[in-house]
């Protein structure tokens, strides 16, 4: 099929029991438009969620959101249905280059990271993805997304002080909406805790509503170049292995979804979300990647089109052209920050057992309890080494142990004749 062309499933009004609707078929214009409009309601709360947190733009963030999933289509050739959302692997280096050189230099190290991860995808291509699953086993990539997210534990902890009843209320909503809706809500309770939260600050006077006030309904979202420092990119590199292990799950995923095999598109996926997340860091977003919030969507669904993905976005992008909406959101409170960072920051660190547990990883194995045990006390404790002009944080040295430590201490156990 061209590029934008859609075989019509049946009469595209119904699906058939057993039937589902392929990444090359559609449904009736009508309908495709309201599963589009179903992905931009799953990815909207965790899309939103990191510039909340960070201070990166919100329009900014979803405006690159949008057009990054349209490339991301576009060069996995309509095959691969996904949606590019922001990603949570970013929080803690953009935190860190914000603090030490501001937002240009933090954009400059999301450049980096895209560059890094696009090199990826073209290695992939040319050599395939075997020398991956070397690198980042479970063991590995389970570990350095643990410490990603309970690096940040500190970071929650300063914002729940700083008003601790609404952090309180946030973090219950929280809890009540997971706990007693279903479906698609029970996936957005954190957006929805944000809300709660949100509103009882309003109430209790501590949102400050003047750049809400002065924010233009409709106009372009605010562009800004990065900038380069070392030190800073240096902190974005544990971000790279988090991203290929991410979009190679993803991927894995949705070819298991639609019973297509597409490992010729995972170099061009990988590729893909490199250039999504460059473009984003060159133009003042937070960087991308493939969310397994619309993957439920669809498994939910079963409707597969990528015709879907495209209405979601072009309608991210069309959402992006309010400054006001961006600065309500912009305006969120210290205090909801800390309900929402206590949960969100665990959750990511458990994403990483979660990994190891799917994957069954033998914490029986010395090498294995050694590397996991290390890596997650080196970051954790956001261990730091100074070296001239050059810091590396916890998050950096804990992935060195997880990456580095792994391969040495297999290597010795072979030499030693024992099984790795």
């Amino acid at each position: 099929m061209s590029l934008l062309s859609w075989n019509l499933h049946g009469n595209g009004k119904s699906i058939k029991e057993g039937e589902v609707v392929k990444p090359d078929e559609r449904l009736a214009w009508p309908l495709t438009i309201g599963v589009g409009i179903q992905h931009i309601a799953a990815m909207f709360g965790a899309t939103f969620l990191v510039p909340i947190i960070t201070g990166f733009p919100p329009s900014t963030t979803l405006f690159f959101s949008g057009v990054g999933t349209l490339i991301f289509l576009i060069l996995t050739k309509n095959r691969v249905p996904s949606y590019l959302g922001s990603s949570f692997a970013f929080l803690a280096p953009i935190a860190a280059a914000k603090a030490s050189g501001g937002f240009a230099v933090a954009l400059g190290g999301v450049v980096a990271t895209g560059v890094l991860l696009a090199i990826v995808g073209l290695i992939v291509n040319a050599v395939g993805i075997g020398w991956i699953n070397w690198l980042l086993p479970p063991l590995v990539t389970g570990s350095i997304v643990l410490i990603i997210g309970l690096n940040l534990a500190g970071a929650a902890n300063n914002n729940f002080k700083a008003a601790p009843i609404t952090a309180l209320v946030t973090l219950l909503a929280i809890a009540i909406i997971g706990a007693i809706s279903k479906g698609f809500l029970s996936r957005i309770s954190i957006f929805g805790g944000i809300v709660v939260g949100y509103v009882f600050a309003a109430t209790q006077g501590d949102i400050k509503f003047d750049g809400v006030k002065a924010a233009k309904w409709i106009a372009a979202p605010s562009f800004t170049a990065p900038s380069f420092d070392i030190n800073a990119i240096l902190l974005f590199l544990p971000v790279v292995l988090v991203l290929i292990a991410e979009n190679v799950g993803h991927v894995k995923a949705v070819a298991a979804m639609t019973g297509k095999n597409l490992d010729d598109q995972m170099g061009n996926a990988l590729f893909a979300d490199g250039v999504a997340t460059t473009l984003a860091g060159v133009g003042g977003g937070s960087g991308t990647t493939t969310y397994a919030e619309n993957i439920g969507v669809m498994a939910a669904t079963r409707i597969y089109s990528t015709a879907a993905y495209w209405v979601a976005g072009i309608g991210a992008i069309l959402l992006s052209l309010s400054p006001k909406f961006g600065a309500v959101l912009s305006a969120t409170p210290a205090g909801v920050l800390g309900g929402v960072g206590v949960v969100l920051y665990g959750m990511i660190g458990v994403l990483g057992a979660k990994i190891w547990i799917e994957n069954k990883v033998d914490f029986g194995n010395s090498t294995n309890l050694i590397i996991a045990a290390t890596t997650l006390i080196v970051g954790i404790a956001d261990m730091t080494w100074h070296r001239g002009n050059y810091s590396f944080g916890g998050i950096i040295n804990g992935t060195l142990v997880a990456v580095v430590g792994y391969q040495v201490l297999r290597a010795l156990n072979k030499a030693a004749g024992k099984a790795a």
